[in-house]
């Protein structure tokens, strides 16, 4: 395992495996009613830029249930969000805390925490990946198809940070992935490059029809997110033909599975008979982001 984890990429295939093994093992003794103290006395420093409803309460409550301690930070709340360097910030917050995850606005900022930090650092989200979703992904498309290698996975809408995370994931893992999105929305090319490198099969086109063919999975994401607010109305209108309905997944194999990393905008992205219908997977895959994380951390700071 990595010291930090700011991409997929810090992971390997055994990496990841092991992973989600660890996190099915917690996902069962939690059904159980059994919980674990491997981190106590152990203190993770939350540092958001960007507000969320899942990345703090999973990170939150997996810290409390490995018997340690998570401490909320927002940049009013530190130094940090009045001038103090990052370089600063992350070595001071080394001599206090375990482990630092940050869910911020640019990429960069993570990669000088990990820098000057000496403890483990973890992309909570960025405005380039969210590595820590995707574990979460992989944990549920494991849990419904029992496998990852041949499988058709289809990201129809905005090429954002998820989907370049997704397209990272699916080269890992031996998932053939089709990106269907409005031109001038692809996905980052750097990574998409990368993932072809590492042997991944990357198609980007701009029919989600095609896309949707015959396919195991549909994943969408907002196509309005934190920061493109103002692009809101042309957004709409670009990623109108773009929106998981019963007629998108009547083209995709009969037990294809809805993917959605939440919030959902309902009628935009994606539709409520949709989000709600059998097809969905969206519910298990928000709970799964507890049990990937409680994996990793131990991982981590054990």
């Amino acid at each position: 395992m990595p010291s930090h984890l700011l991409s997929l990429t810090d992971l390997s295939y055994t990496d990841i495996i092991s992973l989600l093994d660890t996190a099915s093992d917690l996902k069962e003794k939690r059904a159980r009613g059994k919980t674990s103290g491997e981190l106590k006395d152990k203190t993770l420093a939350m540092l958001f830029e960007k507000s969320s409803t899942r990345t703090r309460i999973s990170f939150e409550v997996a810290m409390t249930e490995l018997g340690g301690h998570a401490i909320f930070l927002n940049s009013r709340d530190i130094q940090l969000g009045r001038g103090e360097s990052i370089a600063d910030t992350a070595r001071v917050m080394s001599r206090y805390v375990h482990a630092i995850m940050g869910r911020v606005y640019k990429h960069e900022t993570l990669v000088e925490l990990s820098k000057c930090a000496t403890i483990p650092v973890i992309n909570g989200l960025s405005d380039l990946e969210h590595p820590c979703q995707l574990l979460a992904d992989l944990l549920t498309i494991r849990e419904y198809k029992g496998k990852f290698r041949g499988l058709n996975f289809s990201w129809i809408g905005d090429g954002n940070n998820v989907c370049n995370s997704a397209i990272l994931a699916c080269a890992l893992t031996g998932m053939k992935m089709t990106v269907a999105c409005p031109e001038g929305y692809e996905p980052n090319s750097e990574i998409v490059d990368k993932a072809k490198d590492m042997g991944g099969a990357i198609n980007i086109i701009h029919d989600p029809i095609k896309a949707a063919k015959k396919t195991d999975i549909l994943y969408t994401d907002v196509w309005v997110s934190m920061g493109d607010e103002d692009e809101y109305e042309q957004r709409l209108h670009d990623f109108g033909p773009y929106q998981i309905n019963s007629k998108l997944i009547e083209q995709a194999k009969h037990d294809v599975m809805v993917l959605h990393c939440l919030p959902a905008h309902r009628g935009e992205e994606i539709t409520a008979d949709v989000v709600d219908g059998p097809n969905s997977a969206v519910f298990d895959q928000a709970e799964n982001r507890l049990h990937a994380q409680k994996a990793l951390l131990l991982r981590l700071l054990s």
